[in-house]
């Protein structure tokens, strides 16, 4: 068995698929397909830490915070490539405050900034969904061999 899925519950293939989920949203937003403030974008956006955090009540991992964290993190990593490959059709060189500086190096701090925007956008992202699936998980019951601990009493008691 392998660390992260001893650690985290999920296998590193598993762990990017889930933070790929959030990925569609990246392109569609930078390229203006799904305008902001609408149903489908607030989908876009909610969906895929929703998801994440029933996969980690389904699963039970050993540390879903942690678990939903490396997801968030591999999300900003989707985010940040995003933002660089849809650049100059989302987000371009425009920033009054940097006027003075060279194009060159203007560039390279802002695509900086955008980098490790994502990467800490990602991140909490992650933190959020990580203490939502913890707050969820303390409230529902665990699974008993596949099953729900409620429905597996409850068969029980209908056999007395």
């Amino acid at each position: 068995m392998s660390g992260a899925r001893r650690t985290l519950g999920f296998s590193w293939p598993a762990l990017v698929a889930l933070a790929a989920l959030a990925a569609p949203r990246v392109a569609l937003h930078d390229l203006g397909v799904v305008p902001e403030g609408t149903i489908v974008a607030a989908l876009l956006a909610v969906g895929p830490p929703l998801c994440w955090a029933a996969a980690v009540l389904w699963r039970r991992p050993p540390r879903p915070f942690l678990t939903l964290v490396v997801v968030g993190a591999l999300y900003g990593v989707f985010l940040a490539a995003g933002h660089q490959v849809f650049w100059d059709s989302s987000l371009g060189m425009e920033a009054p405050g940097l006027a003075g500086v060279e194009p060159g190096a203007r560039e390279v701090l802002l695509r900086g900034a955008a980098v490790m925007s994502s990467l800490v956008t990602g991140t909490m992202v992650g933190v959020v969904a990580g203490a939502v699936a913890v707050l969820l998980s303390r409230v529902l019951p665990r699974r008993a061999g596949g099953r729900d601990v409620m429905a597996t009493t409850c068969s029980r008691k209908l056999r007395l």
